[in-house]
């Protein structure tokens, strides 16, 4: 169940981005009683790094990552006893940058996305860097750097003083 590449467009008025238009919607999840060798021949399988956890109602209660899965695991072990248990969710319908952001803050790689709490798709860090594939930025505004030595600033204000003066005294010779 690889991942389509696709345009990403946007579904809001404002033109900004929603998760809806960048996460993984034919999400794969697990329960808490299937086991690590489940898991594991799912993300192999599938080629993905990974997998909510769902209860019964597909509510987010977990997520399991390859990472995870790196110490040596058994694959009898239950996932309930490895998944991460602070779930980290955000709504389908929220703009991308929420997504980046909470991302950043928890550094994580995938949140849970969810519509009325229950699981609706997934969205990785990978699929927000979709946004931005292919475009240029420009910086504007940049801080100026100091001069070799130090003190460019000072030393360039200094001179514009000395100027300043200088014109000040040849206007006042004129008279």
């Amino acid at each position: 169940m690889k991942k389509v590449p696709r345009d990403v467009g946007t579904s809001s008025q404002s033109g900004i981005a929603r998760i809806a238009d960048v996460m993984t919607a034919q999400v794969m999840t697990v329960t808490r009683h299937q086991t690590v060798g489940h898991v594991r021949e799912l993300l192999a399988k599938h080629g993905v790094h990974s997998l909510p956890v769902v209860d019964a109602e597909r509510r987010p209660v977990g997520m399991v990552t390859s990472m995870d899965l790196l110490d040596s695991v058994a694959p009898e072990t239950l996932v309930g006893q490895i998944m991460s248990s602070e779930v980290k969710t955000v709504p389908q319908y929220a703009d991308v940058h929420v997504a980046a952001r909470m991302m950043r803050n928890h550094r994580i790689h995938h949140l849970i996305v969810t519509h009325e709490q229950v699981v609706v798709g997934l969205v990785s860090s990978f699929d927000l860097l979709r946004l931005i594939e292919g475009k240029r930025f420009v910086v504007k505004n940049l801080p100026s750097r100091p001069e070799k030595g130090g003190g460019g600033r000072r030393r360039a204000e200094k001179e514009q003083r000395a100027e300043a003066g200088a014109d000040g005294d040849e206007a006042a010779g004129d008279d």
